[in-house]
Order: C-alpha cells, then sequence, then structure tokens
C-alpha cells in the first residue's frame, strides 16, 4: 500500500509543459490561458456533448440539497455554475486561477442575463479568500485533476462549507469493462490529443488531458482522499461506463 501512495503522490506533479520549471499551477493557470477561446468549442466536440449530460447529473444531486449559497471552483467558463442554478440557488460564486477562462466565462454570464445570480473571480481554489462555514454547496467540474496540492485543495473546499454542506465533484475516471477501456483508451491517448492540439494551437494542452486522467486517483482511491481530509456519507456514482464518476461528501 506505501508504494501505491508514493506512486500517486508522483503522479499528481503531471505538469502541461514539461520543459517549464514553474509548478503545476502556474502551468495551468497559463495552458487555461493559452486554449480558453477554443475551450468551450472543444468541450463540445471532443466530448460529444455528453459532458453536458454528466454536469445535468451532478445538478440533480446538488438540487436535492437546496443550497441557498454555492461555490464552483475552477469555475473555468462557467458552465456548471450556469446549470447549477436549475437547483434554484440565491447565488453562485465561481472561482479560477484562469483570467482568460474567466473572461470567457464572465462575457457568457453577461449575455445571459445571469451577473445578479453567478459572480466569477480570479482566485486559487487551494487557497481560497473566503471564511469558514460560509457555503451551503462547493462543486467541480473537471478541476480537482489539475490541483497542484490535491489534499490541500479538498481541505479549503471543506473549510468553507457549512457544517452539513456538501461537496459534489464531476471528474474523469476510467473505464474498466472490455472492451469499452481499450477503444475509449485508444481514443483518449491517440484521437483527442491530435484533435485538441490542432484546433487550439497548444501542443501540450490535450495532451496533458490523458495523462493527468490517467494519474488521477479515482473511485474508491478518490472516496479515501475525501474521508482523509474530513469528509463523510461519501459515495461515487458512475457515468457513461465510467468515463466520469461524480463523487459526493458532507461536511
Amino acid at each position: 500500500m506505501r508504494r501505491r501512495s508514493e506512486e500517486k503522490n508522483t503522479d499528481m506533479a503531471v505538469v502541461p509543459y514539461k520543459d517549464q520549471k514553474e509548478g503545476k499551477k502556474t502551468q495551468v493557470a497559463q495552458m487555461f490561458n493559452n486554449i480558453s477561446k477554443k475551450y468551450d468549442f472543444l468541450n463540445r466536440l471532443l466530448s460529444m456533448g455528453i459532458d453536458i449530460y454528466w454536469r445535468k447529473q451532478a445538478v440533480k444531486i446538488l438540487k436535492a440539497a437546496k443550497p441557498k449559497l454555492v461555490l464552483d471552483i475552477a469555475t473555468g467558463t462557467g458552465d456548471f455554475a450556469i446549470e447549477a442554478l436549475n437547483a434554484k440557488p440565491q447565488k453562485v460564486i465561481g472561482v479560477d486561477i484562469s483570467e482568460g477562462m474567466l473572461a470567457v466565462g464572465k462575457e457568457k454570464v453577461r449575455k445571459k442575463g445571469l451577473e445578479d445570480r453567478i459572480e466569477m473571480q480570479l482566485g486559487d481554489s487551494e487557497k481560497l479568500l473566503f471564511e469558514d462555514n460560509k457555503f451551503d454547496a462547493v462543486i467541480v467540474a473537471f478541476g480537482v485533476r489539475n490541483f497542484e496540492n490535491l489534499s490541500k485543495g479538498l481541505s479549503d473546499m471543506r473549510r468553507v462549507l457549512k457544517p452539513g454542506g456538501q461537496v459534489i465533484v464531476v471528474e474523469f475516471s476510467q473505464p474498466e469493462v472490455f472492451p469499452f477501456r481499450q477503444i475509449y483508451n485508444f481514443y483518449f491517448s491517440h484521437i483527442l490529443p491530435r484533435i485538441g492540439n490542432l484546433v487550439s494551437k497548444d501542443d501540450a494542452a490535450y495532451t496533458y488531458l490523458p495523462e493527468s486522467v490517467k494519474a488521477f486517483p479515482y473511485g474508491e482511491q478518490f472516496l479515501a482522499e475525501l474521508r482523509n481530509v474530513g469528509f463523510k456519507e461519501t459515495r461515487c456514482k458512475k457515468l457513461t461506463f465510467g468515463i466520469c464518476s461524480i463523487y459526493v461528501g458532507t461536511k
């Protein structure tokens, strides 16, 4: 078990730009700044739109909790924050380290006339500038995989949650059923990076994506990460043959 844990900690150091000396957090911010204008288009194209379904499934869980104030970590261009409004909160605050992604997201929110219900801020998801026990729910879609320090990020998410508050994490996982696993791995490792890098004009971004997914402690390992920082009542719901998973925990 010790060897597996050491490997996992090493794997979390996967970075987009291997020839640069900056840390993962700085590189991730740079990567998303680079691809921000193509990000939404590539999301729809490369996932064939199924990422929309995944967020909707997560918001069904959120809706049952009836939150008034929601924090969307790694909000990016705001898709999850916008979808979260279907849970009828009074307000959603989105935080992201990429100015480029936030610029796209703010414009999206403005065009939809949602500026009174969604607030988007530049900030570090692993060092949140909010007081303890502030939010009824903390949500994050495809963001925890990019944390430089996973435990620190999860701990801070728990800190800003009210007692009894809920965390909902949507993240890529890995299918385990033959032959879907083999087909998925071929697409994810060979086809997706070529299309993504070609369209985004960033040679590293969509190579980093499958590398970071393979390194991420999905399933029971991630539930253990949640429990290690104090979350309880943890559970996992697999979607689309295990390509994606929704993780839920309570403070």
